[in-house]
């Protein structure tokens, strides 16, 4: 399982496949938000 962005992931999970590891399957479980909770509204001075 991968978590995060950025291009260490890409990178760490090509180190693993040269390894010599069998990889069969991959599973990327960074969390996306689908707009939940609003925020706060700007403070106006």
């Amino acid at each position: 399982m991968l978590t995060g962005a950025g291009p260490g992931k890409e990178t760490a999970l090509r180190t693993i496949s040269q390894s010599g590891i069998e990889i069969n399957n991959i599973y990327d479980v960074t969390p996306v938000s689908h707009n939940g909770c609003r925020s706060p509204k700007r403070r106006r001075v």
